[in-house]
């Protein structure tokens, strides 16, 4: 089967950040940082990997950091350059994007995640499309998105990344309804989103990578309210299903980190932390100590 490359990839990043605040009151909450590095850039490095060429965000206002983060910043760059600092002059070029590469529209109302991509629509045209939500940080040996793509290549349609979660969790995601379960590739006949834990149709849950038709867009151009009364991406996707039966789950291989949570914050901050060779040593000293002075302490 041939299918035409995936080349573009939207991100949404119109949301507030309100599980943040206060920090998120005055910098996007895609601009925090991970151990060094702000959450967009690992979406954009992820996306890099995976052979993506232009790069669509999705902002609202407020988010002027956001768009300054990917310009070149030449006051800052000469002075490393000045001091000798070669290693941080790179770190920070890799931070910088083409001129042209990165395209900027604005949702000017908070109607959901099938809302935002909908706002992108007339910059992704005709062709197929991926999605990534910067919440979802993703470690793995090989890019999700690179997985994802590859996985693309033999079945063409719509694709959406997915693992198993409890089924007490269920109602915090979209949920599959397997038809064909193919190992790492499964075929869906259905998707539901948050449903209760009783209804949920299997326990294999969408996060936030996708791989996309132009139909969806379409479907979106219904603006449907579903769950929550926002536009649902997953109803569009579902429609899919219905009219071409050609959406498939991606088992990927790596570790998902909910970075739209606190908690999930932390666990990757820890996890990502530990994996450096220059942090791992002291940071997992401390980790050690903490536990043993808590665990005395009871």
């Amino acid at each position: 089967m041939r299918v035409k490359k995936v080349t573009k990839a939207v991100f949404p990043v119109a949301g507030q950040g309100t599980r943040f605040l206060p920090a998120t009151k005055s910098i996007p909450k895609e601009i925090m940082t991970l151990v060094d590095r702000p959450l967009i850039q690992y979406a954009i490095d992820e996306a890099r990997a995976a052979g993506i060429k232009e790069f669509i965000f999705v902002t609202s206002r407020g988010k002027s950091a956001l768009e300054d983060y990917f310009d070149h910043s030449p006051e800052l760059e000469s002075t490393l350059k000045r001091q000798g600092k070669t290693e941080l002059l790179e770190v920070l070029r890799d931070t910088n994007m083409d001129s042209g590469a990165i395209a900027y529209v604005r949702q000017n109302r908070p109607m959901g995640l099938g809302h935002a991509v909908w706002c992108a629509r007339r910059l992704i045209g005709n062709e197929p499309f991926a999605v990534l939500l910067p919440d979802d940080v993703i470690a793995s040996d090989k890019a999700c998105l690179q997985q994802m793509i590859e996985a693309y290549s033999q079945t063409g349609g719509n694709m959406v990344a997915a693992m198993e979660v409890p089924p007490e969790k269920a109602s915090s995601y979209g949920v599959l309804d397997i038809g064909e379960d193919m190992g790492s590739i499964v075929q869906a006949k259905g998707m539901v989103e948050k449903p209760k834990p009783e209804d949920a149709p299997s326990n294999l849950a969408v996060i936030g990578r996708y791989i996309l038709t132009p139909e969806v867009l379409t479907n979106l151009n219904r603006m449907k309210q579903g769950a929550g009364g926002e536009i649902q991406l997953t109803d569009a996707i579902a429609e899919e299903i219905k009219t071409n039966n050609n959406v498939y789950g991606f088992r990927f291989r790596g570790q998902r980190y909910d970075c739209g949570s606190k908690a999930g914050f932390l666990q990757a901050t820890v996890a990502f932390g530990l994996e450096r060779p220059d942090l791992r040593d002291e940071f997992s000293t401390y980790l050690i100590d903490m536990m043993a002075q808590q665990k005395a302490a009871q």
